[in-house]
């Protein structure tokens, strides 16, 4: 699949790399190519460009920009080109305060989320939350006790979520539907959850997991 990626930061590089080496072809846009450059050259094939020629390259495009500058970066890389592919958020809105006690504070209230004003500045694009909940280092192939971890994913579009959990699996994920982008409003605050252990404690390497009965009709009392 050609994947075009909006951002340039730790997230976009591990994404990068690690969905060129599942056999994807990719390139990043960035406002800032420079930066890139040493990196993009120690990768073969990953092609380095404007967010617009990403938008464009990409059959699916992630977005992986602060949270900040998501809505600037969409409209950079332009939603005309956009409209119709599925796009995966991985962002959060993360406020530019300090943590307090290891939490960090969101520009969003509780009955709201970034991804559902995404979708609502941008209403042909097919947003699918993703890739919010877990640190760059884990984000391919996470080799945790216990099995794959679980990525809890939201959007309006059903099939946009089923390729995009296709990809969880190939790049070693347990995708969870949570249903429609509202559901943004639950999965986005995993981010503070996930981060307290390693602000607190430097504990970096874990991730959720939404463990079920084995024999669910035992566990309804059936």
């Amino acid at each position: 699949m050609k994947i075009g990626i909006i951002g340039s930061g730790v997230v976009a590089q591990a994404l990068g790399d690690g969905l060129q080496r599942k056999g994807h072809q990719l390139m990043l846009g960035t406002s800032s190519p420079g930066k890139l450059a040493d990196w993009a050259a120690a990768r073969g094939g990953v092609r380095i460009g404007t967010p617009g020629e990403a938008a464009a390259f990409g059959e699916l495009v992630v977005l992986a920009v602060k949270g900040s500058a998501a809505l600037a970066a969409v409209k950079a890389a332009g939603a005309e080109l956009l409209a119709g592919k599925v796009v995966i958020d991985t962002t959060n809105p993360i406020a530019d305060l300090p943590p307090v006690d290891g939490v960090f504070s969101y520009t969003t209230g509780p009955n709201e989320s970034l991804m559902e004003a995404l979708q609502a500045a941008f209403p042909r694009i097919r947003f699918v939350k993703a890739f919010n909940s877990v640190g760059n280092a884990l984000m391919i192939d996470p080799q945790l006790q216990g099995g794959p971890p679980s990525m809890f994913i939201a959007g309006n579009d059903e099939d946009a979520k089923v390729q995009v959990a296709r990809l969880l699996q190939q790049v070693g994920w347990e995708s969870v539907d949570m249903g429609g982008a509202a559901a943004a409003r639950a999965i986005e605050p995993l981010c503070i959850l996930w981060c307290i252990p390693g602000l607190l404690h430097n504990d970096w390497v874990h991730a959720f997991k939404l463990l079920r009965p084995a024999d669910k009709r035992a566990a309804m009392g059936a």
